[in-house]
């Protein structure tokens, strides 16, 4: 288990790391795209939000992590797809982010 686990985190940190990108510009809309690994589905979701944030401004996502909402963005509504995966559930989701 402990294996999987590190497997996991590693998809993750790469997932992440490829996703990354310089912070939006004012007033710009843009739809992002991720995909969160977990061992319940709600846990899944939170990783796909995560990633989200992340790929969008770090300091969003750390503000966002903290319970202080994503000041300075809109978070719009996600959707998700979701099934059982080798380890848990697998999530790919997407979401319109706006910079106020």
């Amino acid at each position: 288990m402990r294996s999987a686990a590190r497997s996991m985190w590693a998809v993750l940190a790469v997932a992440g790391a490829a996703m990354a990108a310089a912070p939006a510009e004012a007033k710009e809309c843009f739809k992002k795209a991720a995909e969160g690994v977990a061992l319940t589905e709600q846990l899944a979701h939170f990783q796909v939000d995560a990633a989200l944030l992340q790929a969008t401004d770090w300091s969003i996502y750390f503000t966002w992590v903290s319970g202080n909402g994503t000041p300075g963005y809109s978070f719009g509504p996600r959707h998700y797809k979701c099934s059982p995966g080798s380890i848990g559930w697998q999530c790919k989701g997407e979401a319109t982010l706006c910079k106020l």
